[in-house]
Order: structure tokens, then sequence, then C-alpha cells
């Protein structure tokens, strides 16, 4: 897959695998950039090239040590603008403080919408993420937003890998129904659904189970699994109703605290995550943890911005 020598791909630090997976798709290579962090733990990001004119994409992922990153991304933004780049699209596959969407508390943040400010404001023209937690972040932003989705790549590793004759998809939450029904229709598998009810945030305290599993593979389907207590809870639920296999499948691992622990010692038969983001020690080397590589995704919808083609495709399909 050539492209435009115009183009540059610029890789933050949370996620350089990903970046370059992305750059051998594309057949270039990721722009060389030295990242310093100043003894009074400020940021400095210099660029060994010029920009001047080209289609820049810089890929940052928000996961591991959230504010730098944020902050390195911004800053790159912003002297990528200084240096005269003729677009500047960050590309964010986790975005971060995607879960503070709204005001639900009394003098609660929407730092959601701050962050989007923040990218406008160093200089954004463009934003392209995957399965946004809460879809409507896309209208906190003035500029053009693209909401890639792992679904095809999701789907085709399942088609791969589960009996489907066997199987049925799971929703462990109200808020993900939407997302776990557009899957069973595309698979044409039935849908279960759970609800939980939570005492804390992070912390469930029960789940009721609409829907039947018996002597079925339940495949649970949600957008990020971070302490994982919610998969582990739905996988006991669905066991003691009957199923006889359990598959997590999230989009973005970010697998927090004791998240291997719990997935270890839970009835979960497998925890199927993105490469969104980078799965670092001890959750990497966790037996139960498999991957699905989305670079083949994020690279052609590079490619189609670049070009100036849709990228609607790709909603519905899997990049060859």
């Amino acid at each position: 897959m050539l492209v435009s020598s115009t183009i540059k791909l610029i890789a933050g630090s949370s996620h350089p695998e990903l970046a370059e997976l992305v750059a051998q798709k594309l057949g270039i290579s990721v722009c060389c950039v030295d990242g310093v962090k100043l003894k009074n733990t400020e940021l400095c990001v210099l660029f060994g090239e010029s920009f001047r004119g080209a289609d820049v994409f810089i890929l940052q992922t928000g996961h591991g040590h959230i504010n730098d990153f944020v902050m390195e991304m911004l800053i790159m933004v912003h002297a990528c603008r200084k240096a005269s780049a003729g677009r500047i699209t960050a590309v964010i596959p986790l975005f971060p403080y995607a879960r503070q969407d709204r005001k639900d508390k009394g003098r609660a943040p929407i730092t959601a919408k701050l962050m989007a400010d923040m990218l406008e404001a160093a200089g954004c023209d463009h934003v392209v993420t995957m399965d946004l937690h809460a879809p409507q972040i896309q209208g906190f932003f003035s500029v053009p937003v693209d909401d890639l989705v792992a679904q095809p790549s999701v789907e085709n590793w399942i088609r791969n890998y589960v009996d489907l004759r066997r199987a049925i998809v799971v929703s462990p939450d109200a808020g993900g129904a939407k997302r776990a029904a557009n899957l069973a229709d595309r698979l044409d598998l039935e849908l279960a659904l759970i609800h939980k009810e939570r005492q804390r945030t992070n912390e469930v305290s029960n789940m009721v189970l609409v829907g039947v599993v018996t002597n079925k593979t339940c495949i649970l389907i949600d957008d990020m699994a971070d302490t994982c207590g919610t998969l582990a809870k739905a996988a006991d639920t669905l066991v003691s109703h009957g199923a006889t296999r359990v598959l997590a499948i999230v989009t973005h691992g970010i697998f927090s605290k004791d998240a291997r622990q719990k997935i270890e010692n839970s009835k979960l038969d497998m925890v199927v995550c993105t490469n969104s983001v980078q799965l670092r020690e001890p959750i990497a080397s966790c037996s139960k943890i498999s991957q699905v590589d989305i670079s083949p995704t994020i690279a052609e919808a590079i490619r189609r911005l670049h070009n100036g083609e849709s990228v609607s495709y790709l909603l519905t399909h899997q990049p060859l």
C-alpha cells in the first residue's frame, strides 16, 4: 500500500509498535522524533524533518501515563502547526477521558469536552479514533471526527475461532446493547443482556441475565476492559445459567490494577482485545489474553483520508 511522499506519520510514545505496524502497511517510515523529559518533568519534542505542506498524522493512544501522553500529543500538534503542516490529524485509537463525557453529578467536569477543546486549540484539523465509549463525544468537536469500529476485525476473528452453531452474543450492560445487537445481527446469532447494578464506580454489586444461554458459548462484547470486575462477574452469571464457555471480546484492553488476577481466577475462557493499546506486564503474559491487530484498519483510514476518499467502507469491512 504505497501513498504519496507528502504524508507524514508521527508516533507518540504511548504505542510506537502500533505506529510501526501502520507505517509498514502504508509503505512509509515513521517520522524521526526526539522526545525529551526535562529535569523539571516538562516535555520537549523535536522533529528531525520538514513538515511544510505535509499531510501529518500523529498516532497517540490514551493508555498508560495518560497525562504525559496527552501533553506530548498536544505539543506535537502545536509543533506541526508552527512548522506549516498542510493538515494535522490526531489518530487516537483509545480516546482519553472518554468516560467523563457528561455532568452526571454536581460539580462534575466534562473532561472529554476539554480534550476536544485542547486538541483544536493546539491546531488539530481532524481526529480519528476507534469505538468511542460515548459516540456523542464527536459533537464536542468543531473539526471532523472519524470514529472507526473494531467490529469487522472482531467479526472475522469470531468466524475463525468460534463455533457459531452453539454461540450467543451477550452485552454485559444496557449501554453496550446496541453494539452487541449489531454484531449479533451480522453473525445471525441470538442476543442476551446482563443488567448490572453498581454501588460505586468500577464496582458491580449485582447482575441479572435476560436471555437463555444454556449449553452455549457466550461472546461477551464491550468497548473496553478496565479492572475486569464486570467481565468476571458476567462470566460467573453466565456459567451459573448453564453456559459451557465464555469469551470476552473488547476493543480496548486497559487492564488496570489487579485485572490479570481477576481474569485468571474467573470463569472466562479467553479475553480478546485489539492492539489499540500496548499490553505490558503483568497482563501481557496472561495465558487467557489474545489480541486482534487493528493496524490494517487504521492504515486504510489514513490512506483514504489522505486521498480524499470515504472511510465509511471501514465501518463494515476489514481491509485485506
